[in-house]
């Protein structure tokens, strides 16, 4: 089991002979398969999810993604999505690459191998109890990766691993080790095929679970997205007329006015501009406690849900 994702699998010997119908087919297939596998990795997964939740929901804690190669790469790209969807703070997120991130050069495939680089980039960020600390790897035997998991809860970090081999060291040193088992790629050894689609599903899966549960999602509805531009703000405004109850029109009057959806959700809801900030305080910035928190009122606004 060791070699699943180093395998040269029998049955696509003769791929470079192929025609292109049944090579896309093969490739297809082989996504699938690895979309598939991530099921039986959710009840690992959901322990992480809770105990990361946890532990960020203090509002001091930073979420920590590390990784080589493609698999880095995959790590960096959900950390870089998660101020735009869920107005993550960037002073509460790392990302720890191999070799750091360059463009023009490309990735480097060498610093993969260097522990003693991983164990001093986390040691800088000065890890403790509060942090969550996740690893991506597909064999799980990246040496900086796994030295950056293995200092990390040694500093008292929560630790989640992300592999297609369970018995690898990265699984070993993580707190919780998510292992999705996609086996032998269709061209031996390219993890970036299965085993990376594996490892973007269980990110998404991870980040956005957290940061549901973490009250940053209203309903089914990302209440933390800055209008940063003319779709977003759109979006925003969308979203205040669905949980305010009101028009697209006063919507847009209130972001223009609040700034931001919870703000203008609860000054629609009949709230001064003090009473806004001091309820959503009191509320640790989760709008539906907030709301919660209102009295009715008959000279109120819209009765948001």
């Amino acid at each position: 089991m060791a070699k699943d994702t180093e395998e040269a699998a029998q049955r696509f010997q003769g791929l470079d002979t192929w025609r292109t119908s049944e090579l896309l087919e093969a490739l297809w297939s082989s996504q699938s398969r690895a979309a598939a596998a991530c099921l039986s990795a959710l009840p690992v997964l959901g322990k992480g999810v809770d105990a990361a939740a946890e532990r960020l929901s203090s509002g001091r804690g930073r979420l920590v993604y590390s990784g080589a190669g493609s698999s880095g790469l995959l790590a960096a790209l959900d950390a870089c999505e998660l101020g735009p969807t869920f107005g993550w703070p960037t002073s509460r997120l790392s990302i720890l690459l191999a070799g750091g991130l360059d463009l023009a050069r490309g990735i480097d495939g060498g610093a993969e191998d260097d522990e003693g680089a991983g164990r001093s980039r986390i040691r800088d960020l000065r890890p403790g109890p509060e942090d969550v600390v996740v690893g991506v790897s597909a064999s799980g035997n990246s040496v900086f990766t796994v030295g950056i998991v293995d200092e990390a809860r040694r500093h008292g970090a929560l630790t989640l691993a992300i592999s297609s081999l369970a018995d690898a060291p990265l699984v070993r040193a993580a707190e919780y080790g998510v292992v999705v088992p996609t086996g032998a790629e269709v061209l031996a050894g390219s993890t970036r095929l299965g085993a990376g689609t594996a490892q973007k599903v269980m990110l998404n899966l991870f980040s956005t679970a957290v940061m549901v549960r973490l009250g940053l999602v209203f309903d089914n509805l990302m209440c933390n997205v800055q209008p940063e531009n003319a779709k977003l703000r759109q979006r925003c405004a969308s979203i205040i007329s669905r949980i305010a109850g009101v028009g697209e029109d006063a919507a847009a009057k209130a972001l223009d006015r609040y700034g931001d959806i919870k703000r203008a959700v609860l000054g629609l809801a009949g709230l001064s501009e003090n009473e806004v900030d001091a309820t959503l305080t009191r509320a640790g910035g989760n709008l539906r406690v907030a709301l919660s928190t209102l009295a009715p009122r008959g000279d109120r606004g819209p009765c948001p849900r």
